[in-house]
């Protein structure tokens, strides 16, 4: 007589969930492929040295360097903004699911921020 497993039975984890849980497991990995390949230095960006180059990229898109579509509404520019700081970061935290007008999304902010804090440090 062999032995068999009982069947599989429904599953009672919330389905919205798992893709949340396989988003974050993908962001950490790719912040630790993206930091492994970034250039190696020993400090970390400082909000000061953000703020200066958000600054520089402001001044940039508002001079038309990167084109006429990061002028046309304030969210676009931030968009533009945020991928000048850091391409690797913007890709990884907004490229899939760009700001939209009047969004304010602290959580993915913050982990911009810290995904440049991580580039800059390793």
């Amino acid at each position: 007589m062999s032995f068999r497993p009982p069947p599989p039975h429904p599953s009672h984890r919330n389905p919205r969930r798992f893709p949340s849980a396989c988003y974050l497991l993908v962001l950490t990995l790719a912040v630790l492929v993206v930091s492994t390949a970034a250039k190696s230095s020993r400090r970390p960006i400082s909000d000061n040295e953000i703020r200066q180059k958000k600054e520089a990229c402001y001044t940039d898109v508002e001079n038309g360097l990167w084109g006429w579509v990061c002028r046309s509404s304030p969210t676009e520019k931030e968009n533009c903004v945020l991928r000048c700081l850091s391409p690797e970061c913007y890709d990884l935290i907004y490229g899939g699911d760009p700001l939209e007008e009047g969004e304010l999304d602290y959580v993915r902010g913050q982990e911009y921020k810290y995904c440049m804090h991580k580039l800059k440090e390793s």
